[in-house]
């Protein structure tokens, strides 16, 4: 009982010192003019359509510190979305993961915790120790886990990233972009939405069990800006002394889920604040176009040459979506549907047409539309019977 008054009064006095620090105010009204940015690296994105609202030397390769856990979350959400870990699952800390220095939850070698509790170490406190064992727990060895997010880097487009540990401690080498970043915070909260389950943790515990007994570890979310900015909702913050003050940012308003990435930020006020300005800037001036992909009931095109005249289709997704900058309305957006002459054979799935969208008559976007079943090539064994059926009919019905 006292340890829950203890915690609770923790947290209140947290929240107490943040509150008379300020809380940040959104500028409504900003305009490009409003991004004084201080911060050497920073780029914005709208996260369901991945568009750049705003970027500044955006590809330039830094150290990005703990917010390289960005990666390592996503394979671990990686790997319980495709059924290979669960959240109750058992990590045991290695003693190479138990070695880790700068941020850490102070595991020892032989310790175990949950997966569902190794993520919480990662996100909110951004344990080292943590990240370390969880690569460890997926891949079998640090190095292999490091594999892993190269090869996942490679994959998503990250063509400045290198990786060369789990965690973000400084090794020579181990550089992103901003950008790199900002792709792969949208592929984790995209894919992954159940992070910010975890990531809007403002505090919580954990319980180690070692040999000296079981005792509480408090976690505390090293991404104030939780509590500042009213719309954020994570994602990862980092800092060495190489690195600087580096963050990968969320936020959510109005149905705009915002991706802000700072790097190389000489103090943190410096990287919160280019933060809210990106953010403000990004709900002042965007808003987002989305149309569900809905054909007309029972769509069929016509096919030549096939063991069936028509194929039924479907779109490839469910939705289009498109940001629209201040001065642009939705009453500018129109779309056309366009089918391909097809001929047999297909195969289900096979592209056959597309939606393809216009503003102001220039093409903004298109959604596939594909092919809801296979149809095989016409046979001179189908032509007969067909040839035959036509003619016995046409007998039988002659008077």
């Amino acid at each position: 009982m006292k340890r829950k008054i203890w915690k609770g009064f923790l947290c209140a006095l947290t929240s107490f010192v943040i509150l008379m620090q300020g809380l940040y105010l959104p500028n409504e009204n900003a305009y490009a003019e409003d991004l004084v940015l201080e911060s050497p690296s920073v780029i914005l994105m709208e996260s369901s359509t991945g568009q750049v609202l705003y970027e500044k030397n955006a590809d330039e390769q830094r150290h990005p510190a703990s917010v390289t856990k960005v990666m390592t979350l996503l394979l671990t959400f990686e790997e319980i979305g495709n059924g290979n870990m669960a959240m109750d699952d058992i990590v045991t800390i290695s003693e190479h993961a138990a070695s880790m220095g700068g941020s850490q939850c102070f595991f020892e070698a032989g310790e175990t915790q949950t997966v569902e509790d190794m993520i919480k170490c990662i996100i909110i406190a951004s344990g080292n120790d943590a990240a370390v064992a969880m690569g460890e727990h997926i891949a079998g060895s640090e190095e292999a886990f490091v594999q892993r997010m190269n090869e996942k880097a490679v994959e998503l487009g990250m063509v400045n990233t290198q990786f060369f540990n789990a965690c973000g401690l400084d090794a020579d080498g181990h550089l992103t972009t901003a950008r790199d970043i900002a792709i792969m915070s949208r592929e984790l909260t995209t894919k992954h939405p159940e992070i910010f389950n975890y990531s809007t943790i403002w505090m919580d515990t954990i319980t180690h069990v070692t040999k000296r007994g079981a005792s509480e570890f408090g976690l505390s979310n090293t991404n104030k800006l939780l509590r500042t900015y009213p719309y954020c909702t994570g994602l990862k913050t980092g800092y060495t002394s190489e690195a600087g003050f580096a963050i990968s940012a969320t936020a959510t308003k109005d149905g705009i889920d915002l991706i802000a990435v700072v790097m190389g930020a000489s103090t943190k006020d410096i990287r919160n604040g280019d933060v809210c300005k990106l953010f403000d800037y990004g709900f002042a001036n965007c808003r987002l176009y989305q149309d569900d992909m809905v054909l007309e009931d029972n769509t069929t095109i016509p096919i030549k040459g096939g063991m069936q005249d028509v194929v039924s289709c479907v779109p490839e997704q469910g939705q289009f979506a498109y940001l629209l900058t201040r001065e642009q309305t939705p009453e500018q957006v129109n779309k056309e549907v366009n089918y391909s002459e097809l001929t047999a054979p297909i195969q289900q799935g096979d592209v056959i047409g597309e939606v393809v969208y216009y503003y102001n008559g220039e093409r903004i976007g298109a959604v596939p539309i594909l092919a809801d079943e296979g149809v095989e090539a016409i046979t001179y064994g189908f032509c007969f019977k067909k040839a035959l059926h036509v003619l016995f009919c046409v007998k039988e019905g002659t008077t």
